[in-house]
């Protein structure tokens, strides 16, 4: 288990410790907040377009050459930025590294539920959500730190060797899961799937919780420097939204299979605390940042290790790279879809105004979820 979970801290740290670098240290890459909001968007962009279809080919050949492949192709992609070391290309590596952790981020979530029994897919997927959440707590902190004493150059040196060393890992000891045999699939079986609320649920409240991380990983900086806060103060306080969320998911893992915990009730809570984390991102200084990441961190702690768990209860073990593929497509849109919305809503008006503006979307699951759950005489 343990190159999968580098594998999620690898892919969280590359994503989040360049995210949360880009505002102010690209030497001219970033001129306007729409510009930072498309850069954000581009990595997640080619998980969009990849994850099911690498999920797809997980299914088909296994998931360990696809696990490496990946990470193969993302330590060249962090590579190609290295020896470049220019704006332009900064976007094609981001889009390298995304289309590369497109591959191995669904082959890693299948095999944590191929490897593990059902009876414990909520303590695996919190434990894999843990160092995924230290990935993404280590990403805007060392990050700072690196681009603070050599540049972004010196990151992407970083993601480089990282990428390396975890797919020699994984290549030494992630055993092989050899594809299971399956029933033909037509392309109506497959949308009848997907349109399943069992599998629509908590893909939608996976996408919500990855949009508001997203968000608060990209933006909460600009704020702190809108406030006159340092670069490291800056990351430090970004990565407390992280840290909680390391803290949280394991215990909501660990509730989930002893029963304590219900997937409804987990997610509802996740989505509410993250709204409110939200609504105190619109609050000036350091203490509405420090609040804001608290929250969203703590409500994406609760609903990341629920959601995958009640993905991989209710998937066909043949079929779980296509769905753990399908259901990261759904993050990947709230990850795209969370900055671009917040980085249009701020360049009309403000960017606390996209805060709030998110923090409402977020709060309506819960809230039209209620009103449809209640009885028709009140």
């Amino acid at each position: 288990m343990w190159p999968l979970y580098a594998a999620g801290f690898t892919t969280a740290f590359g994503a989040h410790g360049i995210a949360a670098n880009l505002g102010g240290h690209t030497r001219g890459a970033v001129t306007s907040l729409l510009v930072l909001g498309g850069l954000l968007a581009l990595y997640d962009g080619a998980e969009v377009l990849l994850k099911p279809v690498f999920g797809t080919l997980a299914d088909r050949i296994g998931a360990r050459p696809v696990l490496l492949g990946g990470l193969v192709a993302f330590a060249a992609a962090s590579a190609l930025y290295v020896v470049a070391d220019s704006p332009g290309w900064l976007w094609a590596a981001r889009l390298g590294q995304g289309a590369a952790a497109s591959a191995f981020s669904p082959s890693a979530s299948a095999l944590v539920a191929r490897l593990n029994p059902a009876a414990k897919h909520g303590r695996a997927f919190g434990s894999y959500g843990f160092y995924k959440s230290i990935g993404y707590t280590l990403g805007p902190l060392l990050g700072g730190v690196l681009v603070w004493a050599g540049g972004l150059w010196l990151l992407f040196a970083v993601l480089a060797m990282l990428g390396a060393v975890v797919a020699v890992c994984a290549a030494l000891a992630v055993p092989v899961v050899p594809p299971l045999p399956k029933a033909r699939q037509t392309v109506l079986d497959l949308a009848r799937r997907l349109a399943d609320p069992a599998f629509l649920a908590p893909t939608a409240a996976l996408a919500a919780a990855t949009a508001a991380l997203s968000v608060g990983v990209g933006f909460l900086p600009v704020s702190g420097r809108a406030a006159g806060l340092g670069t490291v103060t800056t990351g430090a306080a970004v990565s407390v939204l992280a840290a909680c969320a390391a803290v949280v998911q394991p215990q909501a893992g660990r509730a989930l299979d002893r029963g304590r915990l219900t997937t409804r009730t987990g997610i509802t809570a996740g989505l509410l605390l993250t709204a409110a984390g939200m609504g105190f991102a619109t609050l000036p200084g350091l203490t509405g940042i420090l609040l804001g990441a608290a929250l969203i961190g703590a409500g994406t702690g609760l609903i990341t290790p629920l959601g995958f768990a009640a993905l991989a209860v209710g998937t066909p073990a043949e079929r779980l790279g296509q769905t753990m593929g399908a259901a990261e497509l759904g993050r990947e849109l709230g990850d795209a879809g969370g900055p671009l919305l917040v980085a249009t809503v701020a360049s009309l008006t403000t960017l606390t105004h996209g805060y709030a503006v998110l923090g409402v979307l977020l709060a309506l699951g819960p809230l039209l979820s209620a009103v449809r759950r209640r009885p028709a005489g009140g």
